[in-house]
């Protein structure tokens, strides 16, 4: 009978019948006539459950005629004694937990001591011993935890194969599914795609991000107070900072990296049409002023929690949004190039709308972006869009196929942009 296979009228082994087997012959622990069965899944052992078997007071220790140590009658039931733990073999593994008598446990079932092929039990032991310590890394790594399916899902395909067992072959097709679940999981993370093609890329946003952060452009193209691009570049990254509580900390380091020359100007407008509020005794200029030790807090009346909130993600990913923005309209080579506000939010546009591989929106006949939409949320127009497309390709951050032609912008990231992409 093999441990965790039979039914519970019968006797469970632990995978070592030494003492214990030999009191079943004189009639100590039998499984019926009021004995109990012993079982553990802690390797090297277990205790006796509360209801022990009853053992005759003669078995105690010396004391009055028929009485136990402890003033038991005859016919009472003494209490065992809880059995040692297992003495410790050198390099700490605990007697009888090698080789042949070795046990284990994996997805909540025992592997019985006698599977065979030996190969395949050791396969078992060793899984259920790697997905335990898996579960006790500091951090998560999916690739890992994607292979650990992979064995799973071939080692309980075998098992089915040896025993006949559905239940066996359902438990090898969910691991099957976990690790495709697990790959796709990584790949997200990663920016690239589940088989492993494309640019293994460290990507600063996950897919989530991203579509949290198209929405916040999206936002900022339609509702954005003031027409023109450097009120719309400020009105994006102080979105980006109030996002979740309708209020945020800039400095004005932020503000002149952003705006440069146009940052009060721009400041006092945003003010003037009611979207962003000062503190009382801060005027634009103070905030032009302010360092980080002692940064301006603004709000943004509209972005003020209420119900229904206006974005739904959580801290994490505004602050991830933001510094994502953050890179891409401080970019070295866009201010080597001296980019104006259009141009980096056309970077912004771009890496926000590009798959995995840096090509820019869809596939197919509509491969690209709609110049009008990307004109729009740019504030320029739509025949503007390829002059700014030529100052990306020259500082580096688009390629020199992308082209305007046919009311589409089609391209590609550069190399050094692709940790950037947003993902599509």
């Amino acid at each position: 009978m093999n441990a965790g296979t039979g039914d519970r009228s019968e006797l469970f082994v632990d995978g070592t019948d030494k003492g214990r087997s030999d009191r079943e012959k004189k009639g100590q622990g039998a499984v019926t006539g009021g004995g109990t069965v012993m079982f553990s899944d802690a390797p090297g052992g277990g205790c006796a459950s509360p209801s022990a078997a009853p053992v005759s007071a003669r078995t105690g220790a010396a004391g009055p005629r028929g009485v136990g140590p402890g003033g038991v009658g005859p016919g009472a039931a003494s209490v065992p004694r809880a059995r040692p733990a297992p003495r410790p073999r050198p390099g700490g593994v605990p007697a009888g937990h090698l080789g042949a008598g070795r046990w284990g446990k994996i997805a909540q079932r025992i592997v019985p001591d006698d599977l065979q092929p030996d190969v395949l039990r050791m396969e078992l032991i060793e899984l259920g011993d790697a997905f335990r310590a898996y579960q006790r890394r500091p951090e998560p790594d999916l690739a890992v935890l994607a292979e650990l399916h992979d064995r799973k899902a071939r080692a309980f395909t075998a098992w089915a194969a040896v025993t006949d067992d559905a239940s066996l072959r359902e438990e090898a097709e969910r691991a099957e599914t976990a690790a495709r679940t697990t790959r796709e999981m990584n790949a997200n993370r990663l920016g690239v795609t589940a088989d492993g093609d494309g640019p293994a890329v460290e990507r600063l946003l996950t897919r989530a991000q991203a579509v949290h952060g198209r929405t916040v452009l999206e936002h900022v193209r339609v509702h954005a107070p003031l027409p023109d691009a450097e009120a719309r570049l400020a009105v994006l990254m102080l979105t980006l900072r109030a996002a979740r509580a309708g209020t945020g900390n800039v400095t004005g380091q932020d503000l002149l990296g952003w705006l440069q020359g146009d940052a009060e100007r721009v400041l006092q407008q945003l003010v003037d049409v009611g979207w962003l509020r000062l503190p009382e005794d801060v005027s634009a200029d103070d905030a032009l002023t302010s360092r980080p030790e002692e940064p301006t807090q603004v709000t943004v009346p509209t972005l003020l929690p209420v119900e229904p909130r206006l974005f739904c993600f959580g801290k994490v990913t505004r602050a991830r949004l933001s510094g994502w923005a953050q890179k891409v309209v401080g970019d070295r080579k866009l201010r080597k190039k001296k980019a104006g506000a259009a141009t980096r939010l056309l970077a912004v546009y771009t890496a926000a709308h590009s798959r995995p591989d840096g090509r820019l929106g869809s596939t197919g006949e509509d491969a690209g972006l709609a110049l009008d939409v990307v004109a729009s949320f740019c504030a320029v127009r739509p025949e503007e869009v390829a002059e700014h497309t030529a100052l990306l390709v020259a500082a580096g951050w688009l390629t020199e196929e992308s082209d305007t032609a046919g009311g589409r912008l089609r391209g590609r990231l550069a190399e050094r942009v692709l940790p950037l992409s947003g993902l599509l």
